[in-house]
C-alpha cells in the first residue's frame, strides 16, 4: 500500500507543475479545448494512462472543459502514484 504524502512534498511538487492545485486532499487541474470532441479525445487518452497506472482519476467533462481529480482513497490523500499520473497527464497533453 502506498503512503500518504506530507504537505511539504506536495507543495514542492506543485511549484514545478503549473495548473495543478490541491483541494480537499485531491490534486485538481482543468484543461480547456477548442471543441467538445477534442475534450473527449483527451479523456480517452487519460483513460489509457489510468489503465496503465492502475490509478483512476475523477473526470468531469463540461462542454470544452475537462477537470481531473486525483487522490488515493485508501490513504485519504495523495500518494506518489497520484503525482506520477499527473506528470504523465501533463506530458501527454504537451505532446499533442
Amino acid at each position: 500500500m502506498s503512503e500518504k504524502l506530507n504537505k511539504q512534498s506536495i507543495q514542492g511538487w506543485l511549484e514545478k507543475r503549473p495548473g495543478w492545485s490541491v483541494k480537499k486532499d485531491c490534486l485538481v487541474k482543468e484543461f480547456y479545448f477548442k471543441s467538445f470532441r477534442n475534450a473527449i479525445v483527451f479523456v480517452n487518452r487519460i483513460a489509457s494512462l489510468a489503465d496503465e497506472s492502475g490509478n483512476r482519476p475523477g473526470i468531469d467533462v463540461r462542454n470544452e472543459m475537462v477537470r481531473l481529480t486525483l487522490t488515493t482513497p485508501d490513504v485519504s490523500g495523495l500518494t506518489q502514484e497520484d503525482l506520477e499520473l499527473a506528470q504523465r497527464i501533463d506530458f501527454a497533453t504537451s505532446a499533442r
